[in-house]
């Protein structure tokens, strides 16, 4: 009787979650606002019903694992002692805990603004991913593109099937405007979902007889029913480029009907071992899911790779983004500096690099190459993306509200652009000590060892590193929009201030005289740099001499550029004064002058 309610409870648990990110995802990009403001109270009263129906499906999940592992009936797992040891001492138990809290978090935050629907869908997909990371494909080798490709299935499936049933519950007026831009969103969430599909099929199915496996035969059927799915988004397509809207809605019912039956297999498919691979169990493997590599050496680590699948597939999509913005401006006719998207490539490699290439491979395995990656993540990598412009191009390219009413998502970006948030954050002294604080934060407390264990936490450092780095650098060097102008002398006391700091922490890394990563590397059994202090020792001194480049660069930049400004502004002073005699007036200068006159004129008859 388990063994049957196993996979039904976790198809409802995950049913209920796509559906619930489907209203979401309704509110926030398929719905007409009014002014940013969410006005469809009776969708808002179903995205939270659906929301508590998936917190409750997720207990009950809860419910019949505890008694499936304990082999006991249902009854045995309703002990508090019992569900307690399971969400805080097992690890998948863990990922459900966070997935609670998350739901929870999701159903207080008031759904009046785009902002909140945005915060809440953003939460509702980190709830619905965690148990990934503790998933089958974890422990199996090609760690890295495994976890990171179901994520990114497991997001792309949300968009596309609870999408469409978000759409189903807007009035038909509503569902002729939403149309065409959910037939958008399924289109890319069909291809990322058959790609997707296919890496995680690809590192755990290698050989026909593994096809011939239970999992095979279910990740068969899966995939037959996700390319019916693809051939239903292909008429919509069509029907929708023709107008024919009758078509297009008949055809829905019978695609959601799909679509249940798509989530269900899946899930039935995640309770379900795949196949033994003959693969030999060392601690590396156990430990960070990568084989050994050998001794690093120049060429092995340039020409190194071992794929992250999820930062793959984040900086995939930023990518599709910016190509897009820029062919969306030459169509219009405008121009796009193609320096900057050079410099974005240039940025956007560097992280590939430090991520999935050589560098980010033998990251997982020394401290020094850890610090390495992370230096091209932190202080390179952000350089060459803020040069290429990010925010300027999403300005002048993001879509405008479908009616004069609708904010859009432009409208939602400058209100974020603009917000108190935003100018907290791009203070310089904030931006300082997010960038060298979380330094100490993270290397010098127990959290490093944390992270290192598994492969979310290599995911939030790098994506840390990453944001950090382009924050700092946006706030000194960039040419995007701000919502505060920082005199160019109070960023060069930033500049010194960031230079003083990195080099202290350098120089605490290498006068450490205990190792920092709570036991992490001396778990992995390395064959070559077994001196595990002075690979650290040799980590600070690769961060201090890394780091302090970029941050001379940033340096030179901020001279130039308040060079740059001085000059445009006796430009402009001059073409004042030009136009002021050419109508025969005085200039601010000669204004100024006799202002001071009159002032002396005064003081002398008194």
């Amino acid at each position: 009787m388990i063994e049957i309610l196993s996979p039904l409870s976790k198809g409802l648990m995950q049913l209920t979650g796509v559906l619930s990110i489907g209203f979401l995802l309704t509110l926030s990009f398929l719905d007409l606002d009014i002014k940013a403001a969410i006005t469809n109270k009776p969708l808002v009263k179903k995205t939270r019903l659906f929301l508590m129906s998936w917190l409750l499906s997720i207990a009950i999940y809860i419910l019949v694992q505890i008694s499936y592992l304990l082999e006991q009936p249902l009854s045995a797992s309703f002990d508090l002692t019992v569900i307690r040891s399971y969400l805080t001492q097992t690890s998948l138990g863990k990922s459900y805990l966070i997935q609670i809290v998350a739901v929870l978090i999701v159903l207080i935050i008031p759904l009046k603004k785009l902002l909140g629907s945005y915060l809440s869908l953003l939460i509702a997909l980190i709830a619905i991913t965690s148990p990934v990371f503790q998933s089958h494909g974890s422990s199996s080798g090609r760690h890295g593109l495994a976890i990171g490709a179901l994520v990114i299935h497991v997001i792309a499936l949300s968009f596309w099937v609870g999408g469409l049933f978000g759409l189903t519950q807007l009035s038909k007026q509503q569902k002729l405007i939403a149309l065409p831009r959910f037939s958008e969103i399924a289109l890319w969430s069909a291809i990322t979902v058959a790609i997707s599909g296919a890496a995680t099929a690809w590192t755990r199915l290698d050989s026909l007889q593994a096809w011939q496996s239970k999992y095979g035969v279910i990740t068969l059927v899966k995939i037959s029913l996700t390319f019916t799915l693809i051939g239903f988004g292909a008429l919509h397509r069509r029907w929708i480029i023709k107008s024919d809207y009758p078509s297009v809605f008949r055809l829905i019912t019978a695609e959601i009907g799909i679509m249940f039956a798509t989530v269900f297999v899946g899930s039935w498919l995640s309770t379900v071992n795949p196949p033994e691979r003959d693969i030999t169990s060392t601690p590396a493997l156990l430990v960070t899911g990568i084989e050994m590599p050998a001794p690093p050496t120049f060429s092995r680590v340039l020409l190194g790779y071992e794929a992250d699948g999820l930062m793959l597939g984040l900086l995939i999509f930023l990518v599709a983004l910016y190509i897009k913005g820029v062919i969306i401006l030459t169509k219009r006719g405008d121009k796009w500096p193609v320096g900057r998207t050079i410099a974005f490539a240039l940025g956007i490699s560097a992280v590939v690099f430090a991520t999935s290439g050589g560098l980010g491979l033998y990251s997982h395995f020394a401290f020094s190459n850890h610090m390495m990656a992370h230096m091209v993540l932190g202080m390179i990598a952000p350089i060459g993306i803020v040069l290429g412009a990010p925010i300027t191009l999403a300005l002048r390219t993001l879509p405008l509200g479908r009616n004069q009413q609708e904010s859009g998502i432009r409208g939602v970006f400058i209100e974020l652009l603009h917000s108190k948030l935003s100018k907290f954050y791009t203070n310089p002294v904030v931006a300082l000590a997010i960038f060298d604080g979380s330094l100490f934060a993270l290397y010098f407390t127990p959290l490093f060892g944390k992270l290192m264990q598994g492969h979310s936490g290599h995911f939030f450092m790098s994506l840390h590193f990453l944001l950090a780095g382009f924050l700092f650098f946006q706030v000194l060097i960039g040419i995007d929009p701000l919502p505060r102008k920082v005199p160019h002398i109070a960023k060069i006391v930033v500049i010194f201030a960031a230079m003083s700091i990195h080099a202290f922490f350098s120089i605490s890394v290498m006068s450490a005289t205990t190792l920092l990563d709570g036991g992490y590397f001396e778990l992995l059994q390395r064959p070559w740099a077994t001196d595990l202090l002075a690979d650290q020792k040799l980590g600070g001194a690769i961060g201090w001499a890394m780091g302090e480049v970029p941050i001379l660069l940033a340096l030179l930049a901020t001279f130039m550029q308040w060079l740059k400004s001085d000059k445009n502004e006796a430009a402009r002073i001059d073409r004042a004064a030009d136009r002021a005699a050419a109508m025969g007036e005085d200039d601010d200068l000669a204004r100024y002058n006799r202002y001071l006159a009159q002032l002396n004129k005064r003081d002398t008859s008194e």
